[in-house]
């Protein structure tokens, strides 16, 4: 009985090892994003119907949308111009 609960707790203790250091290593590979200009709303929304948000803890000042807004920085940076009501969300839909 003793062995048994030995290696039931070592197998245990082994899994969780293997599945932090899964976890660890797939937040470390970065998303690579082409950052790209967009003329108007309706041209970022052909590539991102929810729009662009700066980060993913913003939150839309208008009404409700349809859908959830890609997340990136940069891309946000760069097409600025194009979130009117300023709440860090361009082109919300």
């Amino acid at each position: 009985m003793f062995v048994i609960k030995k290696y039931s707790a070592i197998i245990l203790a082994c899994s969780l090892a293997v599945g932090l250091t899964s976890s660890i290593q797939a937040e470390a590979k970065p998303t690579t994003v082409k950052i790209k200009r967009f003329k108007n709303c309706t041209a970022l929304n052909r590539v991102y119907k929810g729009g662009v948000a700066r980060s993913a803890h913003v939150r839309n000042k208008g009404g409700k949308t349809h859908y959830k807004p890609f997340v990136s920085k940069a891309l946000y940076d760069a097409n600025r111009r194009s979130d009117r009501d300023k709440d860090y969300i361009a082109c919300e839909r």
